[in-house]
């Protein structure tokens, strides 16, 4: 691995008039790592979520991508920087194919006439969706056609393709089934061997367990530590998140 972080958070602080949602909050993460950030409603994961996707701007600290400080006014900065965010709603068009969803805004073309190059996005779609192991019936199917899990598979799959620097994953598997979250698991552990970075925010902790390389606690905004999973119980982590000893 890199010595250098991918993404540095550095003391960043989020106030909202006089409340304080995020306190003294660093962390780095480096290329091919994925940390999970847990803690309780309202500890503050979603504000930390949107101040990394260019949502929200920090009140104070500091943000460094590649070793340069960066500040986001917007997502679509955020999204040069190579971040993408995969939502609990997935942003999926349900009515678009999924190789129009893997290049929504970002459609490939040919010719002076700047035509859609169907056939250049059908085929990247397939390529990325067997190269991540996406089950799907084909790149031409329709999404509102598709379970949840290939619903999620496919999200995935579209931030893995725009994303240089990191994935940000808010709650991935939430809506699905046991089967459905084991094979969406077996897709985001598969990113380590592409080198992508992620962020999970979840609050399933066996899941967290299974997939994060280190483990963050939040609590009503404040850090309360960072764990290696394999340095630490799940009981540790539970007692983190509550204050409980």
């Amino acid at each position: 691995m890199s010595s250098e972080p991918v993404l540095s958070l550095q003391s960043v602080h989020k106030m909202f008039g006089g409340i304080t949602a995020i306190q003294e909050f660093s962390l780095d993460i480096m290329p091919g790592e994925i940390v999970a950030l847990v803690g309780d409603n309202g500890a503050g994961k979603s504000t930390l979520v949107k101040i990394i996707s260019g949502v929200q701007p920090m009140t104070t600290g500091r943000m460094v991508i590649e070793g340069k400080a960066v500040s986001f006014r917007d997502p679509a900065e955020s999204q040069h920087h190579g971040i993408q965010v995969v939502y609990q709603d997935l942003a999926l068009a349900d009515s678009q194919t999924v190789y129009m969803n893997l290049f929504l805004g970002r459609e490939l073309t040919r010719g002076p006439l700047r035509r859609l190059d169907r056939r250049r996005m059908i085929a990247e779609t397939e390529a990325l969706m067997k190269d991540l192991d996406v089950r799907i019936p084909s790149a031409g199917t329709v999404i509102r056609d598709l379970s949840g899990g290939q619903r999620q598979g496919i999200a995935i799959a579209r931030a893995t393709r725009w994303a240089s620097n990191l994935v940000l994953m808010d709650e991935p598997t939430a809506a699905l089934g046991v089967a459905e979250t084991m094979r969406v698991e077996s897709i985001i552990a598969g990113l380590r061997a592409r080198r992508r970075s992620i962020l999970l925010v979840s609050h399933n902790l066996d899941q967290v367990f299974r997939l994060a390389d280190r483990i963050c606690v939040l609590r009503h905004g404040e850090q309360i530590g960072i764990r290696r999973t394999d340095e630490v119980t799940r009981n540790e982590i539970v007692s983190m998140i509550t204050g409980l000893a």
